[in-house]
């Protein structure tokens, strides 16, 4: 089922499976969000729960149980309940079942609320322990851009602006793409990364201990810029899938935990940056993103 939210700026839409954003429409009816072009990249925005990426052999253990999960969880493949709805808001809910059980040993509540205030989307992630013991989850967002937004436009106008930094430092990864410390700097120019992001050679440019939870999409023909603040997670993703030409879009991701790294073993318990939380227990991971010159 489709969720639309409106406001006097934007209007967006959500899918139940997966809680998943699939439209954001300026007034002007111009589409920012990828649409999921089946060759490419066949998603939009997916949840990341209870993991993030992909794990050694799918596999990955907890309390010394090992257990099978598939790349970023199953919360993006899941029928989320709709809980409240509103015209400008609406909550959706995934608690455990018998299938999440055998994949991830934990009773939860993961709730997701979008809500829209003119040019500003805020996406709330409240998760319950509703288990005996400590719970360890990840979660994350996906959400996928469009680089081509006008015509004449190409993705090299594009750029990501990162406030008050001259360069940034991705971390390296080893053959398998999983996550090692070392990383080499990229300088920027001016504050401003540009497109497209296969300058790295890397599968994904992955950044912790920004100074400024804070980037910006702009490009050089048109004012709409679109800036996600992710002051709740320390971690940041960005994505595009590696085909010839490279595809218009970006993904930026705020991640609450690294994906899989080289220098960690399977257990979940020692993921950097991982949730816990004691039995009863919940919290909330919220970021933004706001729409401009529209």
């Amino acid at each position: 089922m489709t969720i639309t939210l409106c406001s006097e700026l934007l209007t967006v839409q959500i899918d139940t499976l997966g809680a998943q954003l699939i439209s954001i429409r300026t007034r002007t009816g111009t589409e920012l969000l990828w649409q999921a072009g089946p060759a490419v990249w066949g998603r939009h925005a997916p949840l990341l729960f209870p993991i993030i990426g992909r794990l050694r052999d799918g596999r990955y253990t907890v309390a010394g149980r090992e257990y099978a999960i598939s790349q970023h969880g199953f919360a993006r493949d899941s029928a989320f309940s709709v809980i409240c709805q509103s015209e400008s808001a609406v909550t959706l809910q995934l608690e455990e079942n018998v299938d999440t059980l055998e994949k991830y040993p934990f009773s939860f509540r993961l709730r997701v609320t979008y809500t829209l205030e003119g040019g500003t989307l805020t996406k709330s992630h409240t998760v319950l322990n509703r288990s005996a013991e400590t719970m360890y989850y990840e979660v994350g967002g996906h959400d996928g851009f469009r680089l081509a937004l006008l015509p004449g436009e190409s993705r090299e106008d594009y750029f990501i602006q990162f406030p008050g930094q001259s360069a940034i430092l991705p971390m390296g990864m080893d053959e398998h793409n999983f996550l090692t410390e070392g990383g080499r700097p990229f300088p920027l120019e001016g504050d401003r990364l540009p497109m497209p992001l296969s300058v790295f050679g890397l599968d994904t440019v992955v950044l912790k201990d920004l100074p400024v939870r804070r980037v910006t999409l702009a490009n050089r023909r048109n004012p709409i810029r679109l800036t996600l603040i992710f002051d709740d997670f320390d971690y940041l993703g960005l994505w595009t899938k590696p085909v010839t030409p490279s595809a218009p879009y970006v993904c930026i991701e705020p991640w609450s935990t690294l994906p899989e790294c080289a220098f960690t073993d399977s257990a979940l318990e020692h993921k950097p940056g991982i949730r816990a939380l004691a039995p009863g227990q919940a919290e909330t991971l919220t970021y933004q993103t706001i729409v401009e010159g529209i």
